[in-house]
């Protein structure tokens, strides 16, 4: 059976708060009278301990109060203000990279390496040919195959389908 009082001051009393702490509570809507405008001191007491400030309250110290909603948010905020800070101080320190000058940098040098292996079997196949005694035509057709096909592996296993977004095939 709840207890139920209709008097604001007998209410403050029984929770143990000030009858003002009482009134200022519910003229803010963090407690409020049963329909019938009675104080139901269990329900009240509760409703308070949920919405008290940490800092300010009595009802919130212990360790009850870690658990209350509105210790939890001051937890968060505090939480995504160290964490605003350590990226600030990240971002200071040159410690971050900007994503899209990143791809870019990748990109250019995944190119140039690219371009490279295109070109190396036009450069060497002769050198080769000359040591081997093979035709050098057929040895850099050869060649520029077997990279062909190294360079479709590695575009394959690094860029696979659905992950680059709008970005364009290299090779």
């Amino acid at each position: 059976m709840p207890e139920l009082t209709p008097s604001t001051r007998e209410a403050a009393r029984r929770i143990g708060i000030t009858e003002t702490a009482l009134r200022k509570a519910e003229q803010t809507n963090r407690i409020a009278r049963e329909p019938d405008g009675r104080w139901d001191i269990d329900k009240t007491r509760r409703r308070l301990v949920e919405t008290a400030d940490p800092v300010r309250s009595p009802l919130a110290s212990g360790a009850a109060a870690e658990g209350t909603p509105n210790a939890r948010l001051k937890v968060a905020q505090l939480a995504l203000k160290v964490e605003a800070q350590r990226l600030a101080l990240d971002e200071n320190k040159r410690r971050l990279l900007d994503v899209g000058e990143a791809n870019a940098t990748i990109d250019e040098i995944a190119g140039a390496m690219r371009d490279a292996l295109l070109n190396w079997p036009a450069r060497v196949s002769g050198l080769i040919a000359a040591e081997l005694g093979v035709d050098p035509h057929l040895l850099q057709t050869i060649l520029q195959g077997h990279i062909t096909d190294l360079l479709s592996e590695a575009a394959d296993r690094f860029d696979p389908p659905g992950i680059g977004g709008d970005r364009t095939p290299h090779a």
